[in-house]
């Protein structure tokens, strides 16, 4: 089979990957190498369901020893297969690059042989695309779970990304839907990620353009082992990045480690979500939790009817949650509660919050603290800088906030200046529910939203 069939399997294959996410690693163009690669993130582009692509995102092999039953790859379901030799692979990231189709690589793979074979084979691409090519471009790479310590820690010294996919919200779906995994196989290396990095913060084992790992890490951990040697990117190996001196080691996974949940294929609701995702990001340092809905791929009397809608909205309402829970100090059980464990699809989350808890309500503009401020809906981060920097030198009125810029549709109903309500904002709690509902409802972004809610083809 050519190059140009293997991709096509693929790259298609590699799609129910989430990976729309900035790279976190800054690192300039170096004399010697080839690319860059941004804080910012790599080149974005979007299909029309909102889903981002943004890498040479493509699997190794789609072939697969694992028997997972929502898994188009899965070993019992037919399908065309294809691998890719690691040089192979190697040489079409960097024809892609040279054409200015990628700023980087996402590479994932079915479970080849073993997960030690696979996790060899991905090492393998990513040192001839570093060492061989002087790649400098961003790499983010799927961990295998199951490949020894010392893979796990030479795939990390190669990439700049590594995550691993807990999948599943619980551990009995997992068992379930997933027979030859189990929790524990996951969780293992996301606690080897989350201490290789912390040791290395901690020690200063680290290169200019390092990011460090996760950024809930604070506790000093001196038990940590030291890093595996003998293996591509350990201290005495080629490839040096970020200006590093020769013989110190590559930094690892300089922009942390990520995973995804699938959404829709076993019964958790969004509660148990949700609080599994706060708890990933406090226990093992993430820069992200990815929610990937689930699209009926393959039959599988385990799994939701074929003709069950693939819930995009409800993965978006997850995303905005977890926005929140990340940078404006909700919890999970604000959000949904256990009597209420399903997130409004009609509206967004803290627009949501806020109508079950107008009696909360209105905040005063000129005296609100800068987190009562950030729980109004319309008003995020910096708009309640704005707020707090202009009323310093002035009182403020609804005028005001209108001359700084504000968005005002939503906010309004749940602010006053100087005591006073705005005018165009009806007093009774329940006017104001049903016009923000009637608004929300009616908006253009939401509009957009259900006239794309089928497409589903990322290329």
């Amino acid at each position: 089979m050519d190059t140009l069939s293997k991709l096509t399997i693929l790259a298609d294959a590699a799609k129910y990957d989430a990976a729309c996410t900035s790279s976190g690693v800054d690192r300039g163009p170096r004399e010697g190498s080839l690319g860059a690669a941004s804080a910012a993130g790599c080149c974005h582009s979007f299909t029309p369901d909102g889903r981002c692509v943004t890498l040479l995102k493509v699997l190794m092999s789609n072939a697969c020893s694992y028997d997972c039953a929502y898994c188009v790859n899965r070993r019992s379901n037919p399908h065309a297969t294809a691998t890719f030799e690691p040089a192979e692979l190697a040489q079409l990231t960097m024809d892609f690059y040279r054409r200015n189709y990628i700023e980087g690589l996402f590479l994932s793979s079915g479970v080849l042989g073993g997960a030690d074979r696979t996790c060899e084979r991905m090492i393998e691409v990513l040192r001839l695309l570093r060492e061989e090519h002087r790649f400098n471009g961003y790499i983010h790479a799927k961990a295998i779970p199951g490949a020894s310590p010392e893979l796990l820690d030479a795939l990390g010294r190669l990439a700049d990304r590594i995550s691993v996919n807990i999948e599943l919200p619980s551990s009995g779906s997992l068992e379930a839907l997933c027979p030859e995994k189990r929790a524990g196989t996951v969780l293992s290396p996301m606690r080897q990620i989350r201490d290789t990095m912390e040791r290395e913060r901690l020690l200063g084992a680290t290169g200019p353009g390092y990011l460090g790992g996760g950024s809930h890490l604070s506790t000093v951990r001196p038990d940590l082992p030291p890093a595996p040697r003998g293996l591509p990117g350990a201290r005495g190996g080629l490839r040096r990045r970020g200006g590093r001196k020769p013989g110190a080691p590559a930094p690892f996974a300089p922009a942390g480690q990520s995973t995804q949940l699938i959404v829709g294929a076993s019964p958790e609701d969004d509660n148990r979500i949700l609080k599994l995702s706060s708890s990933l990001y406090s226990t093992y340092g993430l820069k992200r939790v990815f929610f990937s809905a689930y699209m009926p791929v393959v039959e599988d009397g385990r799994l939701p009817h074929p003709e069950t809608p693939v819930p995009l909205r409800r993965e978006h309402r997850l995303y905005q949650a977890d926005w929140l829970m990340r940078f404006y100090g909700f919890t999970a059980d604000e959000l949904v509660s256990p009597e209420a464990p399903f997130l409004d699809l009609d509206v967004d989350p803290k627009l949501a919050w806020a109508l079950a808890h107008i009696d909360e309500f209105p905040v005063e503009v000129n005296t609100a603290t800068k987190e009562e401020l950030l729980r109004v809906p319309g008003i995020g981060p910096e708009g309640a800088r704005k707020i707090c920097r202009a009323r310093r030198s002035h009182h403020l009125g609804f005028d005001d906030l209108e001359r700084l810029r504000l968005t005002l549709r939503r906010a309004r109903h749940f602010l006053t200046c100087g005591g006073k309500r705005d005018p165009r904002s009806p007093a009774d709690p329940e006017l104001i529910r049903e016009k923000v509902v009637s608004d929300a409802r009616g908006s253009r972004y939401n509009r957009t939203r259900r006239a794309t809610e089928g497409q589903l083809a990322l290329f």
